[in-house]
Order: C-alpha cells, then structure tokens, then sequence
C-alpha cells in the first residue's frame, strides 16, 4: 500500500505519495492550509482516495539535530493528526529539503511563480524517498 509524505508549512502542506511497492516517491500537489477542519478533512481524503498505509510527516530539526520550536509545532500537528486520522502516522528528518527543492527547480530554470506552486511538493517528495530508501535499507539488513 502507498506511503504518503507531507511537508508541513504555515500556508501550505505539501504532498508526495509512494507507488505501490513504495520503491519511488512522486510529488503530488500541496494542500493550502485554510482551517485545521478543512486541512484535516484533505488529509483524511487523500488517506481514503489512496487506501494508504502510512503518513511520513517531515519533521524541521536544526542542523544541530535539536528539536527546535518549529519542529515541536510538527510534533503537535503530528499528534493532532494520529488522533483524528486512523492510519499510522510517524515523524521524519525532513533536513535541507526545501533548500534542496528549491536547487532542483533553478536547475530545471523553473520560473519563480511556478518554484511557489511546486516547491512544496517537491519537498515532500525529496523527505518521502528518503523515508522509503532508509526503511528499504533497513529491511534488507
């Protein structure tokens, strides 16, 4: 079953979703944050569209590895999450990932308008794989 990612801003969540084998990670939109209702009730979609198996929230811990105040508010997001939505829900360095997003997409000459609208996503996705690849990693240990 799919693992689905999410990237969590003040404005916007972003969303990437695994394949089925959960071997790659895709970018799949965000999700503007209107209400703590409306952002849950779109999560709980994509849980129901997808019959996902988990949520890997990207957790912003310094690059010192601390547990800063922005990380403390995904770590309550986090929580609020596992009591309104019935799947498994875990927390995931989410480290230098929009910095590596917003990279990719100069790269790619992406414009900064169309940058906005995708760099959230992209960074879910960039948290997602990294998830997959290290519990692949683990399972074949």
């Amino acid at each position: 079953m799919p693992i689905i990612g999410l990237d969590v801003g003040e404005k916007r969540i972003g969303v990437a979703r695994s394949d089925e084998l959960n071997f790659m990670a895709h970018a799949a939109g965000f999700i503007e944050r209107t209400s703590d209702a409306v952002t849950i009730q779109k999560i709980k979609e994509l849980v129901a569209d997808g019959q996902v198996n988990t949520i890997v929230v990207g957790l912003p811990i310094t690059l010192q590895g601390d547990i800063g105040k922005k990380a403390q508010e995904i770590l309550s997001f986090a929580e609020y999450l596992r009591n309104r939505i019935h799947c498994p829900i875990v927390t995931w360095d989410e480290r230098l990932t929009t910095a590596e997003a917003q990279k990719r997409l100069l790269e790619q000459d992406v414009s900064r308008a169309k940058r906005r609208k995708k760099i959230d996503a992209l960074a879910a996705e960039i948290m997602l794989q990294s998830y997959l690849d290290y519990s692949r990693n683990k399972l074949e240990s």
